[in-house]
């Protein structure tokens, strides 16, 4: 599973015109199923989500983690990140998870996620989204389990 967040002032998708998620500071964070993908890796990666220090402390260092700051999450599913871009110039989805596993997975994620945090948002699996963001710093970190 992979994981592409954004540090953000504010966050929010919409889809055909409504806006179905929105956060103000907190995470983005784009999520990639991939074809070996469980529910072990869904919930390693909202470890990874929660505790990812990369909120500024009072010294300007990133030392505080989403729950240190009780921030937003918001989760928006993109199946482009599990594209095979190596060769050529058009990505290859192969290792992307089958649509039915990849909405099981991602709706997995959101289920446990918000257990675990207090304000957890989501884009419309499978939609045509527009996503909007602010990007603090800019601050953007590649994750994977």
């Amino acid at each position: 599973m992979i994981a592409l967040i954004q540090r953000v002032s504010h966050a929010a998708v919409q889809v055909e015109e409504r806006c179905v998620g929105e956060i103000g500071p907190g995470l983005l964070a784009l999520i990639g199923v991939q074809r070996d993908d469980d529910a072990s890796h869904a919930r390693r990666i909202l470890d990874k989500l929660l505790a990812y220090r990369v909120f500024p402390d009072e010294a300007q260092r990133m030392n505080r983690s989403l729950s240190d700051t009780g921030d937003g999450l918001l989760l928006v599913s993109q199946f482009t990140l599990a594209a095979d871009t190596k060769k050529g110039t058009r990505p290859s989805f192969t290792p992307a998870a089958p649509p039915e596993e990849a909405r099981e997975l991602f709706d997995h994620l959101c289920d446990l996620a918000r257990t675990a945090h207090p304000t957890v948002e989501t884009g419309e699996f499978g939609a045509d989204m527009q996503v909007s963001l602010v990007n603090d710093g800019p601050v953007t970190f590649w994750l994977e389990v």
